[in-house]
């Protein structure tokens, strides 16, 4: 009897000890996202979006590239081609109306200090001493001629100036993530250079450019 109690008891602890060993004393929470991070993304321009953008929108495309620092620069040099071709547009206007009329009045000029071409007299001059009609004549087309040109010259500028605007961009947008070195730096040294024609080596200078 005494053997039967004592292998009760041995089976007993046994169960006890395998128990202890297999469940935890305090549960532990796994957490997915604390193991795996998500991988970050680096946002970069598509550079033929940023093309599009420059060319509906004049600075939309440097926006969208986040170069705020070059808007200034854009609609300044947009203000100043408007004011330039806004100034001689203006003054060939009043040129071209000016010979014109006095075109038409030919051989019996007006008086009226404001007749177009009498308008345009500089102060303290007279049509005499600009040359008479004839010679004021000439004055006055040239002048239309030359503002003439100064506009299409404004226009022709402000057109380059947009499609700068719209590489710019491009470019911009291409080179948004180059990766260039902080390390620049220029090593000049010398070494052997192999002539194939006479089967020597000749010493010369190598320059090496680092970036």
């Amino acid at each position: 009897m005494k053997k039967i109690v004592t292998i009760l008891l041995c089976i007993i602890s046994l169960h006890g000890y395998a128990a202890s060993d297999t469940v935890p004393a305090h549960p532990v929470d796994i957490h997915l996202s604390d193991s795996v991070a998500a991988p970050q993304v680096l946002w970069t321009p598509d550079p033929y979006k940023a093309v599009w953008l420059a060319a509906i929108v004049p600075g939309l495309g440097q926006i969208y590239n986040r170069s705020y620092w070059k808007l200034p620069i854009v609609y300044g040099g947009f203000m100043g081609c408007g004011y330039a071709i806004s100034i001689n547009q203006g003054w060939y206007a009043e040129y071209k109306e000016a010979y014109r009329d006095i075109l038409n009045d030919a051989g019996h000029l007006s008086t009226d200090p404001k007749k177009s071409y009498n308008a345009l007299i500089p102060e303290g001059y007279t049509l005499e001493r600009l040359g008479g009609e004839e010679g004021w004549r000439n004055t006055l087309n040239s002048r239309q001629q030359t503002y003439h040109r100064y506009r299409d010259i404004s226009i022709v500028a402000t057109v380059v100036f947009f499609a700068l605007t719209i590489i710019d961009a491009y470019v911009d947008a291409q080179l948004f993530d180059f990766d260039m070195s902080e390390d620049l730096s220029l090593n000049i040294e010398p070494q052997l250079y192999w002539n194939p024609q006479n089967s020597e080596r000749v010493a010369e200078m190598k320059l090496a450019i680092t970036f």
